[in-house]
């Protein structure tokens, strides 16, 4: 699966519009329908959320204008990359405190792989953050 989606161009610091929001919906959905038509159904939970993580992150921090969710098997794994082509640092995982309303996103896909015999990282820059998870049954 490689798909694309736009958003909203906005000041930094603006929240992002709910147009953006419905994007992560759409993106969650066609990722678990393909996971569960090429046979990876055992993983697409997991993917699901962090598709959704990792979107967010790009819609909310970025700046960007397009987003590119990529889904592919290697090998033995199931990789999710999403490039948001802005390179940064807002992919980098922060050590929130319990009273934090937010950033613990990466905090749980970084989980998540290691749950799933996986990795997870950023490249070009920051401008893609990426993940692996297996997708052979345990």
């Amino acid at each position: 699966m490689n798909a694309t989606l736009q958003i909203a161009k906005r000041p930094p610091g603006e929240p992002p519009p709910s147009e953006d929001g419905e994007q992560v919906i759409v993106m969650r959905r066609r990722t678990r329908e393909r996971l569960n038509s090429c046979g990876l159904a055992n993983i697409a939970d997991e993917a699901v959320l962090i598709v959704s993580e990792l979107v967010t992150n790009a819609i909310v921090h970025s700046g960007g204008q397009r987003i590119t969710v990529t889904l592919s098997r290697r090998e033995e794994f199931l990789r999710i990359d999403v490039r948001d082509g802005v390179p940064s640092d807002h992919a980098l995982t922060q050590s929130p405190s319990d009273f934090d309303e937010h950033g613990r996103g990466l905090v749980l896909v970084k989980l998540i792989a290691e749950e799933q015999r996986g990795a997870w990282g950023v490249e070009d820059g920051g401008a893609t953050t990426w993940c692996e998870l297996s997708a052979v049954a345990r």
